[in-house]
């Protein structure tokens, strides 16, 4: 298959990558930040999105799997403490390009006749604490647009979905706090694994929690 991995460079992002090509898929890297072999591409930027959606096509003609893991966190102590400033910046995060990459791969999931698309969303979209108002927000939204997505996705075989988690964690996390042991945390790898299992349903346009 092809899968197309937005955030690559994070650990998640690795480790989904990891796991789609051990498995001999052709997986695209693609990272801000250009680390890890991936493309250094700006999702900020609808044009560079769209020239990178164009080179997939002209290359492979069509996309297997979209996930989407371009993330980040603010947030306060308290409401009033909220900075509208960290708003600004988890919109462009977590919304902007998840807007920018959905519409403009569209047509090549639709091309892959049996695409998948995810992103990871967060148990504080569906509750957030008062600390939590712009990050839960942000998440609120990227759930609401994906749900949109998955909606102009019905019918064609192909599906959008959202896997909900409490937070991620990593072996890096775990080797600098051997101490802690990150109760309801989801593992990179376990999330890579329930990725590659989208392929084995056709549900589309659910919230899948991981934190069960």
């Amino acid at each position: 298959m092809i899968i197309l991995v937005a955030g690559a460079a994070g650990p998640a992002g690795q480790a989904v990558v990891r796991r789609f090509a051990d498995k001999g898929h052709t997986v695209i890297g693609v990272d801000k930040s250009g680390a890890d072999g991936t493309l250094p591409v700006d999702l900020l930027d609808f044009d560079a999105v769209k020239k990178l959606a164009a080179d997939v096509q002209a290359e492979h003609g069509r996309v297997d799997g979209l996930v989407h893991l371009v993330g980040g966190w603010r947030g306060s102590k308290t409401f009033a403490e909220t900075k509208l400033e960290d708003w600004a910046l988890l919109h462009d995060l977590l919304v902007r390009t998840l807007q920018h990459v959905t519409l403009a791969f569209e047509p090549l999931l639709r091309a892959g006749g049996r695409g998948r698309f995810a992103i990871v969303s967060a148990k504080a979209a569906e509750r957030p604490t008062q600390g939590n108002a712009a990050y839960g927000t942000a998440k609120a939204a990227a759930e609401a647009w994906t749900l949109a997505f998955a909606d102009a996705l019905e019918g064609t075989g192909s599906t959008a979905n959202i896997l909900v988690v409490k937070a991620l964690v990593h072996e890096g996390m775990r080797a600098a706090n051997p101490e802690k042991t990150f109760p309801g945390f989801t593992d990179v790898d376990d999330l890579a694994a329930a990725i590659e299992g989208l392929w084995d349903t056709d549900v589309n346009g659910t919230r899948m929690d991981l934190t069960q």
